[in-house]
């Protein structure tokens, strides 16, 4: 969850080292750092708590200048998010500094044995055993002792190295957490994340686990723990580099809202036939006849991704008649899942290198059962180890709290339902053309959500003073609810509940008084019964909040005129097929949420003790 960037080419290194750490302080803004070499062998490390702001502030009043470095942005796991915890780390003898992304799980053993030898240790944390470590093994070749000291370490590590004594190199190594290596014009970088590179290559290269790079200035060069050379592609990165910038928007959560028409295209655009409603899924090492013989559907995901999955299960159960279950990555593993190859594992990450999701991906591949991957970031973890990929094309999303994700995830997850459905003979050709034209309407219809903006900030002014929400929905529509909640406590620090509209007998009707505002979706699909009868029994639940004395918020369908009559205030969202609805409805949810949080004081982009991508468990 924190960021590594690292340079070493002709350029001045700090200011490209401080523009990697702003593109990446999604991942962690606790503390952050830097460690440079210039010229003459010598090197200098500049570190401030806090975020990195901070951090400029220190190199501004003292200035560090080198040829190549490294630099760190931290989210804290142990050790106290100080200037004395930052990274990077240093040997007793200031020759050897780290960065670390993850956690080193035998770290106390180890710090207690290099105590015993010698070592002074000045940190609470986990990563200053490392330096220690690799100080213990050095013996002139930085790359030697990297490799001897990784192999002592347990846990989940990203680590980026560089030595006095073994000047011109980063030595850099991955064992769970991402490493990117980008390959520039003589020069080479080393980051966490792809948006630390854009702005100097798209070309990169994502490490394996087990995976060794040295950069110097003559190339990269790969190896694994044992020293053996390996090979890994080279990934060219579509992105334009002005898709991780704010753009004129004051946030980047704002302006990633107001991406997602865009990005729901750019989903389906070369997937769907709006001719003859065919799905056309590439990057698959799935046969047809396997999508028809699938017996049950296992999707995995953390986070709002898991929500995305539970709003899959309805859209596939429904479209191609088949079982599905959702799991928490951070729950799949420790309860032996039952597993075949008759079970089709759907695993869905943003970065596709959420440490949880990995591993329930492993104990899938391991238990026989296929992996198919929905994630937005091209040669990840996850696609790599999957048997099929479907890349979302949302782009790079630095809000923490996830939004264009969440609308390209629900968007694909519908296309992988539309697939099953088609390949399983449940879908018919007038049905397949109904619903890809339905799909094909949504983007344009997002639009006229986001016009109504205004209205979503003049809403946040009468409830920002809330201390409690709760969010109802049915069916489908109920994961929504969820996520809607989720989005309000992130980012506004308001304690936010979502559930399920038919259980609020069972215990949730004890919270309701006049202070409590209760969102409530309650959309309309005519065409559609199932939908109907939801429709009914969600205004029941509209009238008990009402009979005691809650705010009701309502999200309906445009037209509607029952909802309206029991609501204090009304959100209207286009009609929709009720499967596809969810991506309209969450928008304005995101919106309130946004407003409410601004009103509120708190930080949008960065809210306090969250990161973008949990890499570590």
């Amino acid at each position: 969850m924190c960021g590594i960037v690292g340079y070493i080419g002709s350029r001045k290194v700090v200011p490209i080292l401080l523009d990697g750490l702003r593109r990446l302080e999604y991942r962690g803004y606790d503390s952050a750092g830097i460690a440079v070499v210039d010229g003459e062998g010598a090197l200098t490390v500049r570190r401030a708590s806090g975020k990195l702001r901070n951090l400029e502030e220190v190199v501004r009043a003292n200035p560090a200048d080198g040829v190549y470095g490294i630099g760190h942005t931290r989210w804290a796991t142990h050790g106290r998010p100080t200037e004395e915890n930052a990274h990077p780390h240093r040997d007793s003898r200031n020759e050897i500094v780290v960065v670390h992304n993850g956690i080193i799980e035998n770290y106390l053993a180890l710090r207690h044995g290099l105590e015993d030898e010698g070592h002074r240790f000045l940190t609470e944390t986990d990563t200053e055993v490392v330096p220690h470590l690799i100080a213990k093994h050095m013996n002139g070749d930085l790359e030697q002792a990297v490799r001897a000291a990784v192999r002592e370490l347990r846990g989940i590590f990203a680590l980026a190295v560089i030595s006095s004594r073994d000047p011109g190199r980063i030595v850099a190594a991955r064992q769970g957490p991402p490493v990117v290596i980008g390959l520039g014009d003589n020069e080479y970088f080393v980051a966490s994340d792809v948006p630390a590179l854009l702005s100097h290559t798209r070309d990169v290269i994502f490490l394996d686990d087990g995976d060794i790079a040295v950069l110097s200035s003559e190339g990269v060069r790969l190896n694994d723990f044992e020293g053996h050379p390996v090979k890994r592609n080279v990934t060219r990165i579509l992105w334009d580099p002005i898709m991780a910038e704010k753009g004129g928007y004051k946030h980047f959560m704002l302006k990633e809202i107001y991406e997602q028409p865009r990005a729901i295209r750019d989903t389906t655009v070369g997937r769907v036939g709006q001719e003859s409603g065919r799905i056309f899924l590439d990057e698959m090492d799935i046969e047809p006849h396997e999508f028809r013989e699938f017996r049950q559907i296992r999707i995995v995901a953390c986070g709002t991704s898991w929500h995305a999955a539970l709003a899959g299960k309805f859209m596939i159960e429904k479209l191609a008649r088949v079982p599905v279950e959702v799991d928490y990555g951070s729950e799949f593993r420790y309860r032996d899942p039952i597993l075949s190859p008759e079970v089709l594992t759907v695993l869905i990450s943003q970065s596709g290198e959420t440490a949880d999701t990995l591993a329930a991906q492993r104990e899938a591949i391991q238990k026989r059962s296929k992996t198919l991957a929905i994630c937005n970031v091209m040669g990840s973890m996850i696609t790599r180890d999957a048997a099929g990929s479907i890349l979302t094309h949302a782009g790079p999303e630095i809000g923490v709290a996830s939004t264009k994700a969440f609308t390209s995830q629900l968007t694909a997850l519908f296309i992988l339902a539309m697939f099953l459905g088609q390949e399983r003979g449940v879908l018919n050709e007038a049905e397949s053309r109904d619903l890809v034209q339905d799909l094909v309407r949504i983007p344009g219809k997002l639009e006229r959500v986001l016009s109504n903006d205004p209205q979503y900030e003049e809403l946040a002014r009468a409830l920002a003073r809330a201390t409690d929400f709760l969010f109802l929905g049915r069916g489908v529509h109920f994961p929504i609810a969820l996520e809607g909640a989720l989005k309000l406590k992130e980012i506004s620090y308001i304690h936010a509940e979502g559930y399920p509209a038919g259980e609020m007998k069972h215990g949730p009707n004890a919270l309701i008084d006049e202070e409590l505002p209760v969102v409530v979706l309650a959309p309309l699909d005519p065409a559609s019964r199932e939908s109907q009868v939801l429709y009914e029994k969600t205004l029941s639940n509209i009238q008990e909040v009402k009979a005691r004395g809650g705010q009701v918020i309502a999200v309906v369908t445009e037209g509607d005129r029952e909802a309206p009559r029991f609501a204090d205030h009304v959100i209207e969202v286009p009609a929709s097929h009720d499967l596809l609805t969810p991506i309209l409805e969450i928008v304005p949810l995101q919106l309130l949420a946004y407003h409410i949080a601004l009103r509120r004081g708190c930080d949008v982009d960065q809210p306090r003790n969250l990161a973008k991508s949990v890499t570590v468990e």
